[in-house]
């Protein structure tokens, strides 16, 4: 049975209701469910300016036309979308005899859209089937995983938060549309050469949005307008940001930050890594290592540098917060087995970022312990969040169980301290964080890649890494340079890895040293955090002088850099751009640009070729067609639309200006 209600095509069919309507220019929300009424949630999805969509019913069918972008549904419920041009972009994968005479008919028996009832529950687990339409379709985006993979055609994406894995389900095509999965619950995306799927394993409703458009720049700003825009980047997001695991003590930080400066080296921001707090849940510097913190925020502040300051949502049963927060429902909670969620440096239980007044509590205790001394930048460690066991189905959350919403814990995470900032009076609000969702953009997310290997094919991970996050909606990312786990500034062989992360990450939205180097450091002090102990040096002077020469030579160039990178976060705080962005983004003309996963560009000007295995001296890279490039250094000028090679020793990664012609 077809319906129109308001603006809004409807099938119902048994039990089942299917609607499909306007949600923004060329978009449409499609829903379906089983239950009594379709679920109010929006989850990622803003509320749409208002369009009107054509909508026809007929006997066999019946469509909705909105703007660029049509659906049209069968009479045995099977929905099909198409672009203003009358090409197919989906195809629902059915596989039975509801409709004789369609010609996909089959005795197999599957369904497009299963809703598979969990026994004991009022839930579904619930798979949506999608038909490959062209097997030489290109995906990109679904946030970052640890894969070095450009295409994501033939991948099987787990739809679940971990440590430097961030699902951010909105997929690019390069069919000419935009898939957002708008379901926070665990699952899985398998983007197969002959179907594609996605999974929710404890939901009752269906939610995609589906966005048409004539290049991947409309489909991603589109996607932005959808689901929200970042902040404008404060201008000490702009520059180069010192950290490592961890600086023990107030003075150990404030003397890397003078030695900074007694080197006229640009140095924005500096961190205050985890456990500097007495204990996990305290979110409060330990008077012991940190004695004077306004003292401390003054000097950096005459040194024009900001302090950056982690925050873990672990509360730790002996903590003085612990009972309070049990008695009042703000922690996360456990359908079976001990209630310790993470067991590192004491036995945890995070706060439920999903509930309102858990949020309140912890941005009140970050207002009163931290921001109260001028701090107001935050590291959003362990946002995931992290469990010692990722027993997904054990953990249950204010707005539901993990199963159903744990995806959407990240976004709530950063909300609390957006929200909070924001009540302060801020509006160029940003926070570091080690996970996101659909829409965390919105809440001031800068995502970084968490807790990754230093290694070759770590670095290369990162690079797929951060074009994926770009096109899924989260402009600002960054990565650890050098990798997190492990390197010995002293090993020759660490030292080049080092250099090639550390030029690459002068091209990276945010310019970030971060890691755990080796060898570690030894206790300091016996109370609080101090069995954490911090791991070796990791200053630019830590390397050598030779090291230390090229990355001063690369600070230097992204302070040069610095007025137009501000123009790239204008950009994305009122467009959605990617700072990073494949070639594609800006030549989706150039069918080779389609291919090319190992350069990108950064904003629409230069093109940036990251040096990414050891040993290389010379690089062959592709120049787009459609502009002329010259060497950033050099001068070396080129056509565009060829393959040149080039010479990069380990001082110099390749980056082109762009020409236009």
């Amino acid at each position: 049975m077809f319906l129109k209600q308001d603006n809004r095509l409807v099938y119902a069919y048994d039990a089942e209701k299917l609607w499909v309507e306007p949600w923004g220019p060329n978009a449409l929300r499609i829903r379906a469910t089983k239950v009594r009424s379709m679920p109010s949630e929006n989850w990622a999805l803003l509320a749409p300016a208002s369009t009107q969509a054509q909508v026809d019913i007929a006997d066999d069918s019946a469509s909705l036309i909105n703007g660029k972008i049509k659906a049209v549904i069968s009479k045995g419920g099977k929905l099909k979308v198409f672009d203003s041009k009358g090409g197919l972009l989906l195809e629902e994968y059915t596989r039975n005899r509801r409709d004789v005479l369609d010609p996909k008919c089959s005795a197999i028996e599957v369904e497009a859209r299963e809703f598979q009832p969990i026994p004991g529950s009022s839930e579904y687990r619930l798979t949506l089937r999608l038909e490959s339409v062209d097997p030489n379709e290109k995906l990109f985006g679904m946030g970052q995983y640890q894969q070095p993979f450009f295409d994501l055609k033939g991948a099987d994406l787990e739809l679940a938060q971990r440590n430097s894995q961030a699902t951010v389900p909105f997929l690019l095509s390069s069919l000419g549309y935009g898939l957002l999965w708008n379901n926070p619950a665990i699952g899985r995306a398998v983007l197969g050469k002959n179907i594609m799927s996605f999974e929710a394993h404890s939901t009752t409703v269906l939610d995609y949005w589906v966005v048409a458009g004539d290049t991947p720049a409309e489909i991603v700003e589109a996607y932005a307008d959808a689901t929200g825009k970042v902040p404008m980047m404060p201008e000490f997001g702009l520059g180069f940001w010192q950290c490592k695991l961890r600086y023990q003590t107030q003075e150990e930080l404030l003397e890397v930050a003078r030695e900074y400066k007694r080197r006229d080296l640009p140095l924005d921001l500096i961190v205050v890594d985890f456990f500097h707090w007495p204990m996990q849940g305290t979110w409060r510097f330990d008077p012991t290592y940190w004695p004077d913190v306004d003292a401390m925020v003054k000097e950096l502040r005459d040194m024009n540098v900001e302090l950056m300051v982690s925050i873990w949502p672990t509360v730790d049963k002996r903590s003085e917060n612990y009972q309070e927060m049990v008695e009042k429902g703000l922690l996360i909670r456990v359908d079976r087995g001990l209630r310790t969620a993470l067991d590192f440096q004491g036995e945890t239980v995070h706060f439920d970022a999903t509930n309102p007044e858990s949020r309140k509590y912890v941005w009140d205790k970050a207002k009163q312990n931290y921001y109260s001394h001028g701090i107001k930048i935050f590291w959003l460690d362990e946002a995931e969040p992290e469990y010692s066991v990722y027993d997904f189905n054990n953990y249950r959350y204010f707005l539901g169980s993990n199963l159903s919403v744990g995806n959407i814990y990240p976004v709530e995470y950063s909300r609390a301290f957006y929200e909070g900032l924001k009540s302060e009076g801020h509006t160029d609000i940003v926070n570091l964080v080690r996970c996101a969702w659909a829409g965390s953009q919105k809440y001031g997310a800068l995502v970084w890649s968490g807790d990754i290997a230093s290694s070759w094919s770590s670095l290369r991970n990162q690079l797929a890494a951060g074009l994926h996050m770009g096109i899924a909606g989260l402009p600002w990312w960054t990565t650890d340079i050098g990798g997190f786990h492990g390197g010995d500034p002293d090993d020759p062989s660490f030292r080049e890895l080092f250099v090639r992360w550390f030029q690459w990450g002068a091209f990276c939205p945010v310019f970030r040293l971060h890691g755990d180097r080796e060898p570690r450091q030894p206790q300091h002090g016996t109370t609080g955090g101090a069995t954490c102990c911090s791991g070796g040096p990791n200053e630019v002077w830590s390397y050598g002088p030779a090291v230390y020469e090229i990355c001063e030579k690369y600070m230097q160039i992204r302070e040069n850099l610095r007025s137009y990178t501000r123009g790239l976060m204008e950009e994305a705080h009122k467009r959605g751009t990617p700072v990073m962005r494949p070639l594609f983004y800006e030549f989706p003309n150039d069918a080779h640009c389609w291919e090319t996963g190992e350069e990108y560009m950064f904003g629409p000007k230069y093109l940036c070729c990251p040096i990414m295995r050891p040993g290389v001296t010379k690089l062959d890279v592709y120049l787009p067609a459609g502009a002329g490039w010259k060497a950033l250094e050099g001068g070396d000028e080129f056509r565009g639309g060829q393959a040149v090679q080039v010479d990069c020793p380990l001082a110099y990664m390749p980056v082109f200006v762009r020409v236009d012609n």
